[in-house]
């Protein structure tokens, strides 16, 4: 089974607010879009970033050949314990990801 990040051309996230991240992951092909869109679970997600299911809100855009997710921060923005201020280093979390 081929790694996440081998099958996409990008895969980043992103600060959406103080209180949310964004995960992008552009597919760049319709074959790499299907393989990506079913072979990874709102629920794989919840359970690699250790937060609810229902908390993760997907979006799947087929004529862009993207996938998206937004999950809440695991701590606000800016707070002490806060580790990735502008949320660039969670999509690494799911390159390693086999699908």
């Amino acid at each position: 089974m081929p790694e996440l990040r081998s099958l996409v051309s990008k895969l980043r996230s992103k600060n959406a607010g103080p209180f949310w991240l964004t995960i992008d992951i552009f597919c760049g092909s319709d074959a790499a879009y299907a393989q990506v869109s079913q072979g990874l679970s709102t629920t794989r997600v919840a359970e690699i970033f250790d937060t609810d299911g229902q908390s993760i809100k997907r979006f799947d855009i087929p004529q862009l050949n993207v996938v998206k997710f937004s999950l809440p921060r695991p701590t606000v923005q800016g707070a002490i314990g806060d580790r990735d201020m502008h949320g660039a280093s969670w999509a690494a979390l799911l390159g390693d990801l086999e699908i």
